[in-house]
């Protein structure tokens, strides 16, 4: 079997920062020894080596010691400024994670004219059509889709703008895109449930995910639970009309006469909520009810004990969009599509099935 060649840390930083020079996210001087050792979380030494190596390539120049180091022009590439529209998910919970957050002044601080649409896919209830009348009433050069279903991902991709795919059922479909691979991690989580005893597990998500068919993570967690010899139904999984009304309606309706032992909440908002759902009633966690998040926010952080979450690494997305708009401005077709692994990591609201 051929051996595999592993990357130093040093070379992966300047294949890191070739890649930023490259893409044009520096365009004049290269950021500071100490703000990129911060940005990469390695020694300042190794970016220190690194930038010497490129230094040497005359990828960058020196102006002396103290001043930042002058990008090359011959080695810049400044791509054509894009205008970007971001259809998201849900408006209420999209605009403010951290990653998005990120990629949007990532994508302003690289020249480019990023915007949110003024609905989402929510507001416009997944409809096609409407979507068509929304797209067509925005100027944009390119488009970013939080979490689209197969058809409004396969209306996209039929289009001449081109497109990147954050979450959603983009799998085969010619254009860029990213997801977690979560699959394995719902299983994992699923599993750690049912060794603990539990029987009475809901997983509450949103209709898109489950409906018409169940997406990759929530068949992994349907496909655990038969085969632990539970028939998996609308128990399992709820349906809800999606506002906080229809969340509160279905959360009393779970916990009325049959209550769950076990809950996994999809999104960091909807956990909080179900937080103070059974903080109302006096229901204890993980004493009653065990809880995982399918995501781990970083509102989770101070979270004493720990909250049992779903965990994926965000930079490769960051950096996968970024390279994606500087590609297609300058007339490259990128249909790549990145995929990073997930991990449940196990916490305090995770505990044994209560008995009666």
């Amino acid at each position: 079997m051929q051996q595999a060649n592993f990357l130093t840390i040093t070379e992966q930083v300047i294949e890191h920062l070739r890649i930023g020079i490259s893409s044009g996210r520096w365009t004049q001087t290269l950021p500071g020894r100490n703000q990129l050792a911060k940005e990469l979380g390695v020694n300042p030494k190794t970016i220190e080596a690194a930038i010497q190596i490129l230094q040497q390539s005359g990828m960058i120049l020196s102006q002396g010691a103290g001043r930042k180091r002058l990008i090359n022009p011959k080695h810049s590439h400044s791509p054509r400024a894009m205008r970007i529209a971001i259809l998201n998910f849900d408006h209420t919970t999209d605009r403010n994670i951290d990653y998005m957050v990120e990629c949007f002044h990532s994508l302003i601080e690289a020249g480019h004219s990023a915007y949110y649409t003024a609905r989402s896919l929510t507001d416009l209830r997944f409809d096609v059509r409407k979507i068509a009348r929304m797209v067509e009433e925005n100027t944009a050069d390119a488009w970013i889709i939080l979490g689209g279903t197969r058809d409004v991902l396969q209306w996209f991709a039929d289009r001449v703008e081109p497109c990147f795919a954050i979450f959603g059922e983009h799998t085969g479909l010619p254009m860029a895109s990213f997801g977690p691979n979560k699959a394995p991690a719902f299983s994992a989580a699923t599993k750690t449930l049912l060794d603990y005893g539990h029987q009475r597990i809901v997983l509450l998500c949103r209709r898109a995910r489950r409906q018409p068919t169940v997406n990759r993570s929530v068949g992994a967690f349907v496909e655990e639970i038969q085969q632990a010899g539970i028939s998996c139904g609308d128990y399992n999984l709820p349906d809800w009309e999606e506002n906080n009304a229809g969340f509160q309606r279905c959360l009393a309706s779970l916990f009325r006469l049959t209550p769950p032992t076990a809950m996994i909440v999809d999104e960091a908002s909807y956990l909080i909520a179900t937080f103070q759902f059974l903080l109302r009633r006096g229901i204890a966690v993980p004493g009653d009810v065990s809880l995982v998040c399918t995501d781990d926010d970083p509102c989770f952080t101070n979270c004493e004990p720990a909250i049992a979450s779903i965990s994926w690494e965000t930079e490769p997305l960051k950096q996968g969009i970024l390279q994606w708009a500087n590609n297609i401005s300058r007339g490259k077709t990128d249909h790549r599509s990145i995929t990073t692994p997930a991990t449940f990591i196990n916490g305090g609201t995770i505990g044994p099935a209560k008995t009666r």
